[in-house]
């Protein structure tokens, strides 16, 4: 970590790509669900796409890089337009961050393939640095925001969850208290003490999922050398 960024500042190619890629992910994620369950606000707002240009916050983007967190342009939604707007907006609302998950995993079976293959000691050094650390950033990012979006304070993705889960009569309180909900949530992030006793804790299960990503690709290939290979990688244990 620099002096005023999370990340080192030698790596910010790797984790600007990264960024524009996980954000972009998210949010189309929830505009294409929104559209094929019938509600057009999305796609009529132009976010139905993969273009990082519509969906980038770019303070979101830059707070991400000094304090380790951020967001990106918020998809409008509109569940009354749902067939079943409570389920609906369940899965509109979980698609976010199981793409975020769904792109980790891919860059961890991606290590998983060229530890095997061998094409970890193959090319030129700088070829080598490059690849390890865009997988690297790829997989530690995706997994941050999979975990920080499912965090029940709005304005995330978890508190959404949970209010289409809830009876209605709880619904209609935590819409009633849910500037003290933004409260907390600014508290959470901003005070370091707060932040080590709450988030902090919850990324540390990145490693138990790494490891479950692992026992999943065991079942369709044979188990090799690479069972720590990755988690070391990375800097967890297993312990």
């Amino acid at each position: 970590m620099s002096n005023f960024l999370w990340y080192p500042i030698e790596d910010l190619p790797f984790i600007f790509i990264v960024i524009m890629i996980a954000f972009t992910v998210h949010e189309f994620a929830h505009a294409y669900s929104a559209y094929k369950f019938g509600d057009r606000t999305a796609y009529d707002a132009g976010r139905v796409t993969l273009n990082p240009r519509v969906h980038i916050d770019i303070f979101g983007m830059i707070l991400l890089l000094i304090a380790g967190f951020g967001w990106a342009r918020p998809v409008p939604v509109n569940r009354g337009k749902f067939k079943y707007p409570r389920l609906m907006g369940i899965v509109v609302s979980a698609v976010g961050p199981l793409s975020n998950l769904l792109i980790a995993g891919i860059g961890i079976l991606a290590l998983y393939v060229m530890n095997q293959t061998g094409l970890m000691d193959v090319g030129s050094i700088g070829v080598h640095r490059a690849i390890i650390h865009f997988l690297y950033y790829l997989i530690t990012i995706n997994l941050m925001l999979f975990i920080f979006n499912l965090i029940p304070v709005p304005p995330l993705d978890g508190y959404r969850i949970i209010q289409d889960l809830v009876p209605l009569k709880v619904r209609f309180k935590m819409d009633q208290n849910v500037h003290w909900g933004m409260f907390l949530f600014l508290l959470i992030i901003f005070i370091p003490q707060l932040r080590a006793v709450t988030i902090t804790p919850l990324f540390s299960l990145s490693g138990d999922i790494i490891g479950g990503f692992q026992s999943f690709y065991e079942l369709f290939f044979h188990p090799v050398s690479w069972q720590s290979f990755i988690l070391d990688f990375l800097g967890y244990s297993r312990s």
